[in-house]
């Protein structure tokens, strides 16, 4: 498996980065101090000049500063934190904003070690991760599509059909054996607390861990074909079948090469090109093996469906209760409805963390 590898600390260094917009985010997730209402925030806030990219040419991005470890902060290989994210030319942005929100909000920001997937080895992008940065340990792996070619079927949004959306089926092949456990994160996400805790959790027996959601229609997330079938009904017998979303989680990749959890998702995947039992892309057929059997993260650590539904994308607020990482998961990309000059309130939180060049957020007192 092809992959670059890339580690180099920088000299500069930043304590607090962007500290009013931190306040901002603060105030917006905890909104127990203040009376303000949601609308208010979004006119209290203006966003000057964003722009889209003037051609098909990858964005520039400004550098970020350095974060560096507290006197506390291990220093041991063994303790650092594996994170895996997808990078393509299309969610750049995205993923540039989540890798500033996680080493932001980190005790120890440089025990974080990132891979990234990615389907064409672009020079551009291995440049552009150096350029915004320069100080950040991480390696790209190169996925290829004929590893699920003929193993996709069309769901009902394009963005779901391609093939980087299904390399976290096969993190046990494309990573080191070395590597033993990461936290997979999707692109279009923000980390608002110490991505530490996370990785701390006690998966025991478990080959995943994340949130779940068991109040969920399960039903819905599966065709009639399926539950009709008596035998492909059968699958959830004995287990609580609970939706969990698969753009957050915890990966035990020695389970995960042991119990051969790759080929039992392709089985699925094949069957659903034979007969149309799901509606949607990489998720079904991982709940089909994993749903009900999986290690329960507290509700804080993916505060999803921020993108709205997978066909309009229409704007949605927060749920109930504490956040550790915002997911616009769904249609609506924040920094596409903020180029729109369409945002929604929620994308507001995302913005502080856009090192796109030209985008630049103002604050009006």
């Amino acid at each position: 498996m092809a992959s670059w590898n890339k580690n180099v600390p920088s000299s500069s260094s930043s304590s607090n980065y962007f500290p009013i917009l931190g306040i901002l985010s603060l105030l917006l997730l905890h909104p127990t101090t203040t009376t303000t209402s949601s609308s208010s925030f979004a006119n209290a806030i203006r966003v000057v000049a964003i722009q889209k990219p003037t051609s098909d040419d990858i964005p520039s991005f400004r550098e970020a500063p350095a974060f560096r470890n507290g006197n506390a902060c291990s220093s041991r290989d063994i303790d650092k934190i594996q994170i895996v994210m997808p990078v393509d030319a299309n969610y750049i942005r995205g993923t540039m904003a989540a890798v500033l929100s996680i080493l932001q909000h980190s005790t120890c920001p440089e025990n974080t070690s990132f891979h990234f997937l990615s389907i064409h080895l672009e020079p551009e992008i291995i440049s552009l991760i150096n350029s915004t940065f320069p100080y950040l340990s991480y390696k790209i792996y190169h996925f290829h599509p004929n590893r699920v070619r003929g193993k996709i079927s069309k769901s009902i949004r394009q963005a779901l059909d391609q093939p980087l959306n299904y390399a976290r089926i096969y993190l046990s092949d494309i990573l080191p054996e070395v590597v033993h456990r990461v936290i997979y994160l999707d692109s279009d996400i923000i980390v608002v607390d110490d991505i530490a805790k996370l990785w701390g959790v006690d998966l025991g027996d478990k080959v995943l861990a994340a949130p779940e959601y068991c109040h969920a229609n399960f039903t819905n997330y599966f065709t009639y074909t399926f539950w009709s079938d008596v035998n492909l009904a059968k699958t959830f017998e004995g287990r609580q079948t609970c939706y969990f979303n698969t753009g957050v989680m915890v990966m035990n990749l020695d389970e995960w090469r042991k119990g051969g959890y790759t080929q039992k998702v392709e089985e699925w995947m094949l069957i659903q090109k034979q007969r149309r039992i799901y509606h949607l892309g990489s998720l079904p057929p991982i709940l089909l093996v994993f749903a009900g059997n999986i290690k329960a993260v507290d509700h804080r650590w993916n505060q999803h469906g921020l993108g709205g539904d997978n066909f309009e994308g229409k704007c949605r607020g927060l749920h109930p209760g504490p956040i550790s990482l915002l997911h616009w998961s769904g249609k609506g990309k924040p920094w596409l409805r903020l180029d729109a000059r369409k945002p929604c309130t929620i994308d507001y939180l995302w913005a502080p963390y856009d090192l796109y060049r030209s985008t630049r957020v103002a604050l009006e007192e």
